[in-house]
């Protein structure tokens, strides 16, 4: 075959800034084939009038369109046709946009709470008003040694969701009211999942509105925490608070984010009343 007015492969592919590699792709998928294979060598050829099909694909591309929608335009290339492409593919964009707005607010919400816990006073218990909450929790009777022991219980919080939660610095474990009474300490009774705002939950979620809660937080984790609670029982008694709920305890830096055990804050806090 005649090959003038035929270009290879590889200067194809540097006249229009992409890879040998991509070319190779497009023949693959049927998105573009080459004008003239070589049936002796296997180099592939390609002609002046493809070019401006290679220009429509890199324009699109640019744009994110998927390769499927491309090759089921360049099938029908009609201009109603780009124009209702290209208004699925603004609409996919705005809905990419909102996506990364959520994933931006969730890295902000985590950037806070890394910087409240780095910046935590240590071994105080204080009385505070504790805001409003969205969680979601499974009854769960469990002795935690180490973060290994809470990963069955994560699991099944996880369940079946369509996204994959994101869990650092968000599981928290409870004891009840009626065990903090009796300053039982060694376990818990429940295992529960602080949602942010911008999280999306399959499942039954427990608004908690804003309360008064005895607080501490402390260098550890949940290990070191019976001792916490001794602490939290001697200031309710002082001060003649009355307990009015289950036990909110939360590692805020643990293994997740740091391997240095000196820099982990755990928090505990738990609702109460003037007796």
């Amino acid at each position: 075959m005649e090959k003038s007015g035929l270009f290879q492969i590889g200067d194809v592919a540097k006249m229009f800034s992409l890879s040998v590699g991509t070319l190779r792709h497009y023949e693959k998928i049927g998105l573009l084939s080459p004008e003239y294979i070589d049936p002796e060598t296997g180099y592939r050829y390609y002609s002046t009038r493809q070019f401006e099909c290679l220009n429509t694909i890199r324009y699109l591309r640019v744009l994110d369109t998927p390769l499927d929608q491309i090759a089921d335009f360049l099938k029908n290339r009609e201009v109603d046709h780009i124009q209702e492409l290209l208004r699925q593919q603004k609409e996919a964009v705005r809905s990419k946009q909102r996506e990364l707005e959520i994933i931006e607010r969730k890295i902000d919400n985590r950037l806070r709470q890394i910087e409240d816990a780095v910046t935590s006073e240590l071994d105080t218990v204080r009385l505070v008003t504790c805001p409003a909450k969205r969680i979601t929790w499974i009854r769960n009777s469990l002795s935690i040694h180490s973060y290994l022991d809470l990963e069955m219980s994560i699991r099944q919080l996880e369940g079946k969701q369509k996204d994959a939660m994101v869990f650092l610095g968000k599981v928290g474990v409870g004891i009840t009211q009626e065990h903090l009474l009796e300053q039982e300490y060694q376990k818990y009774d429940l295992v529960f999942l602080l949602l942010d705002p911008e999280d999306e939950y399959e499942g039954t979620v427990e608004e908690i509105p804003a309360e008064t809660c005895v607080t501490i937080r402390f260098c550890g984790s949940h290990s070191d925490a019976p001792g916490k609670y001794r602490m939290l029982a001697d200031y309710m008694e002082e001060h003649q608070l009355q307990i009015v709920g289950f036990s909110r305890e939360i590692t805020l830096i643990d293994y997740g984010l740091t391997s240095n055990k000196e820099q982990f804050v755990t928090e505990i806090q738990i609702p109460v009343l003037q007796k």
